[in-house]
């Protein structure tokens, strides 16, 4: 997401991330990003999120939100594991075209 931020910024996204890594190693990951990291999510947090806690690995599994201005998840992608994340020349496309029917 870092790489698309400002494009996204320009459409009128704000990205927030959330982690359950510990406070060391969010602050390792957010140093690196332009935008807010939420770290040391618990399982309660995860479930208020709407994420899947892996009992293997004993964390939150991936999920992202792309929400609308009235607050409403327009898409959501959830994940069991390490694979998949919505790429953000998807979200810049879906934003881009949502700007385009508000003009209209």
């Amino acid at each position: 997401m870092e790489k698309h931020r400002e494009e996204l910024e320009r459409l009128g996204a704000k990205i927030i991330a959330a982690s359950a890594d510990d406070e060391e190693h969010g602050h390792e990951f957010a140093k690196d990003v332009g935008f807010p990291v939420a770290f040391g999510v618990t399982r309660e947090d995860a479930t208020r999120l709407g994420a899947w806690w892996g009992e293997q690995r004993n964390n939150m599994q991936p999920a992202e939100f792309l929400i609308g201005r009235d607050g409403k998840v327009i898409h959501s992608l959830y994940a069991s594991g390490p694979v998949g994340r919505m790429a953000p020349e998807e979200l810049v496309r879906q934003l881009t075209r949502m700007a385009e029917m508000e003009k209209k």
